[in-house]
């Protein structure tokens, strides 16, 4: 098959890419673009095709995959849209936990309990928090990666019981 019968079967079988959208999307503008995602893919692949293939079934796959994979990116973004009129949702001000005066009191709570745990179990947990890998703390303490994971490991369960409350 050549290229230009190939895109002519492509553009033949767009309408029913159209209803299939219907399967995964009721928007019509992701449903539009899905669509157009999804000829896109299969043109740019074509060597991948075979003759023997049922073409529809092919767009269909592509499809099927192209909206599984944006559908996991947009999880793992954790987008939201905002459908308003005037988009308000984008301006409001974060809630952020520690904007508020009472929360901002917990968090010191929680900071203070933190602290009165033993030194040496301490230094190494807030090390690991604040981005260091086990083996630059196993350095700079001088102590074996080992014992660097037990002291994080024990820092986290004593601030678990100090925590019970909250």
């Amino acid at each position: 098959m050549t290229a230009i019968e190939f895109t002519h079967q492509i553009a033949g079988l767009r309408g029913t890419l159209q209803t299939f959208t219907r399967r995964f999307t009721h928007d019509k503008d992701e449903s539009l673009d899905l669509v157009q995602d999804t000829i896109l893919k299969a043109l740019t692949y074509r060597d991948k095709f075979r003759q023997d293939t049922n073409l529809k079934g092919w767009l269909f796959t592509i499809m099927r995959n192209t909206f599984i994979n944006n559908y996991r990116k947009n999880q793992r973004a954790k987008t939201s849209n905002d459908t308003t009129k005037d988009l308000y949702f984008l301006n409001v001000e974060e809630e952020h936990t520690f904007n508020r005066p009472h929360e901002s009191l917990e968090f010191k709570e929680i900071w203070k309990n933190v602290g009165n745990i033993k030194e040496e179990l301490l230094v190494p947990f807030k090390m690991h928090t604040t981005g260091y890998k086990y083996h630059e703390i196993a350095e700079h303490l001088r102590i074996p990666i080992g014992t660097v994971k037990n002291r994080i490991f024990h820092a986290r369960k004593e601030i678990q019981k100090r925590l019970q409350g909250y």
